[in-house]
């Protein structure tokens, strides 16, 4: 970077920490991620009936689109991290990347052979992965640098309050409207969703609160490497090798719930219940991870999202068979999720200057990713072949590391301190 960048870079920080930080453009960033989960959850909660009783797929259909999809995804964030470091260029991206997510999930409705309903999934998770580091490099240049923390804690509450919103309305439109009607539903919240990351590309564009200088448009990482990414990478992809799928909770919930005074069929019910009051959880611990994060670092608020998952899947491993203990062991783990998300994406928008922002964003997603399929894949191995309680203590052995190398993550130097 030559001395005109960080000339401009330290302008900009000067510049927007005096600026508040709850501006139009932030709140319609978080209004983005809220509309676009409740939409695309929809379609995750009905597409099951969908593909096995309308269609007559097996249940091993589901398994390989969604697979291949969430594949997709991590790789279309780390070719779409370069396109999103051109301040024009990541509006662009991600307000096509919310309008291609929305028409190919309400797309899905129309499928009549299982082969169309993988191409339609696949056109949306592709797209949802090229939208998201140019969403979150976006978020970064709208907000004051000793605000990242919030805005992002702000974005994640909209994301997690969006999952919880996405299952009830897919549970009222399945019963009101029935299977099919309730996917062409589905693309409406994005629609709204593309609307609102619009707005929030107004806004930067009015704001200014861009770098002034060259914005590659291919991954530099020996840029990222000398910024301190890929050291502050380390403790979070441990915690990605821990972070398991949340449907490995579920059908933990629901074994442990299943008795004789509680049938299989009311157990998943239940188990639904709770994942919503996790979700719950999780919306207002990124609130809070936000402005913990803004007073003191991204390390103390790391290692505690970690370390309570660690207690959370001690939880899920011993096993208890009561309502009340599953719950809690959702709820922890809700917390754990809801701390550490928006400290991983603060992080990257302080470390990095703004032509650099896509790039690194496009390798955080890649590293979560890439963990999340290897927890997933090695937990469900392990569930399978040798016992739950195995599982998930493989799973909190992966927090506990993330826990103590939390210790590698730092925030910007641009950042002043704040009092307590």
């Amino acid at each position: 970077m030559t001395d005109a960048d960080h000339t401009s870079d330290e302008g900009i920080v000067e510049d927007q920490n005096a600026a508040p930080w709850l501006t139009p453009g932030v709140g319609a960033v978080a209004a983005a991620s809220f509309f676009s989960d409740s939409g695309h959850e929809v379609t995750t909660s009905v597409l099951p009936a969908f593909l096995t009783s309308t269609l007559g797929a097996s249940a091993a259909a589901l398994g390989v689109i969604d697979g291949i999809s969430d594949a997709l995804t991590g790789v279309m964030k780390l070719i779409g991290g370069p396109l999103a470091n051109e301040p024009h260029g990541r509006a662009r991206t991600a307000s096509c990347g919310y309008l291609g997510t929305a028409v190919a999930t309400g797309a899905i409705g129309a499928a009549i052979t299982v082969w169309q309903v993988g191409v339609l999934r696949a056109i949306a998770w592709l797209s949802r992965g090229l939208r998201s580091p140019a969403r979150d490099a976006l978020l970064a240049s709208l907000t004051p640098t000793t605000a990242h923390g919030r805005a992002f804690g702000l974005e994640r509450a909209g994301d997690n309050l969006g999952a919880v919103a996405g299952p009830l309305l897919a549970a009222g439109l399945v019963t009101w409207v029935g299977v099919r009607p309730a996917l062409y539903l589905a693309a409406v919240p994005g629609l709204f969703a593309a609307i609102a990351i619009m707005v929030a590309a107004r806004q930067s564009r009015r704001s200014g609160h861009t770098a002034v200088g060259s914005s590659p448009r291919r991954l530099e990482l020996r840029a990222l490497r000398d910024a301190g990414l890929l050291r502050a990478l380390a403790p979070v992809l441990l915690f990605e090798f821990g972070n398991l799928a949340t449907t490995l909770l579920i059908l933990r919930a629901t074994q442990l719930l299943t008795s004789q005074h509680r049938s299989v069929t009311t157990a998943t019910s239940v188990a639904i219940l709770i994942y919503a009051g996790h979700n719950v959880i999780a919306t207002l611990a990124s609130l809070v991870a936000g402005r913990w994060y803004d007073r003191a670092g991204p390390r103390v608020v790391f290692a505690t999202g970690a370390a309570v998952y660690v207690i959370a899947y001690g939880a899920f491993s011993i096993g208890a068979h009561n309502a009340i203990a599953v719950a809690v062991a959702f709820a922890v783990a809700g917390a754990g999720i809801g701390l550490a998300e928006p400290t991983e994406s603060a992080v990257v928008a302080q470390l990095l200057p703004d032509r650099l922002r896509g790039s690194g964003f496009g390798v955080l997603g890649a590293v979560q990713a890439t963990g999340d399929v290897v927890a997933t894949v090695v937990a469900g191995l392990l569930y399978t072949l040798v016992s739950p309680a195995v599982a998930f203590g493989y799973a909190a052995v992966w927090m506990l590391a993330a826990t103590i190398a939390s210790m590698a993550l730092r925030g910007s130097a641009n950042q002043p301190p704040r009092d307590g």
